[in-house]
């Protein structure tokens, strides 16, 4: 038996201007995770097990001509360890919400990968690993920005400019954070999709709209090293206001966001695609249950307590 596992993702600040240039900041969900189980198979071939999908893996089908997420990871792997088609059964599941904006499908391809890797005793190092995951993440989002596979990947806070190294955050206070999940699905594709039109429509607006991200992110990045996270809020909600402008949040998102906000959260944002999914809440210890309750009762599906260090 082998076994993998990966985390899941919030975006902290800079969600969509990301896919434009501009930095943004993200951090690994350590408590919420994707497993895959790779034990000996029956029958030839690779044969992957996960809610609502069981598929065979036809021997020598190319990795190009493969347009699902599980079977592609395998496909990639298998090509970049020279490996045939071994006889496996691959069990996958998730504790991570599916279309929220946490990164479930980059988590799901890191797990499965790093299960088969164990499996074939061929290990991989995180450099590898992230670039197979994010070729993966093209079926899912088209343009990625490159964010979610590597903050997946790498498990550590990251500061991220696309196309460029990713750089470590470090976090020199830990930050609390409550997770609302909206329970509608968020398609990262079509929200990305609508911003590069409202770019095209009015390309001086929407880039002054980045541009103040980039300002946001640079503030927002200095406060988490430096240690004072109590300085986020007012940084949170001014990215959330320009998230809105860029017609990616929702009313429940926004909703999630004003009930947190009254209940005390100094700071709230929606995170990742919008348009549903999740939002994020700056929280302290003391006020996580009210402001907890003050979701569900605003109708979050689920509310998760995180802590980024």
């Amino acid at each position: 038996m082998a076994l993998g596992s990966a985390p899941a993702k919030v975006i902290l600040f800079g969600e969509h201007a990301v896919v434009h240039g501009v930095p943004a900041l993200a951090a690994p969900v350590s408590s919420l995770r994707a497993y895959a189980e790779a034990v000996p198979g029956v029958g030839e071939g690779v044969r992957l097990h996960a809610p609502g999908f069981a598929e065979s893996l036809p021997v020598g089908l190319g990795a190009a001509e493969v347009d699902n997420a599980l079977t592609k990871i395998v496909h990639l792997v298998l090509r970049e360890v020279s490996c045939g088609m071994p006889n496996l059964a691959i069990h996958v599941h998730s504790d991570i919400p599916i279309a929220s904006g946490m990164g479930s499908g980059a988590a799901v391809s890191a797990a499965v990968a790093r299960a088969l890797c164990a499996a074939l005793n061929a290990p991989m190092d995180s450099e590898t690993l992230n670039r197979l995951v994010y070729e993966v993440e093209r079926l899912h989002h088209g343009t990625p920005s490159g964010i979610d596979n590597t903050v997946i990947v790498y498990e550590k806070p990251v500061y991220f400019v696309r196309g460029q190294e990713p750089m470590p955050l470090r976090v020199g206070a830990p930050i609390h954070l409550l997770i609302g999940d909206t329970g509608r699905p968020s398609l990262t594709r079509d929200a990305v999709s609508g911003v590069w039109g409202l770019l095209k429509q009015d390309p001086q607006e929407v880039t002054a709209h980045f541009e103040t991200v980039r300002r946001i992110v640079a503030a927002a990045r200095s406060h988490i090293e430096q240690g004072t996270p109590d300085q986020l809020g007012a940084l949170m909600i001014e990215n959330h206001q320009l998230l809105r402008k860029l017609t990616v949040s929702s009313p429940e998102l926004d909703r999630l966001v004003d009930a947190a906000l009254r209940a005390g959260a100094s700071g709230a944002k929606m995170s990742g695609g919008g348009r549903g999914g999740i939002m994020i809440a700056l929280v302290e210890p003391h006020t996580t249950e009210q402001i907890a309750a003050s979701l569900h009762h605003a109708g979050a599906a689920r509310v998760i307590a995180t802590e980024i260090t």
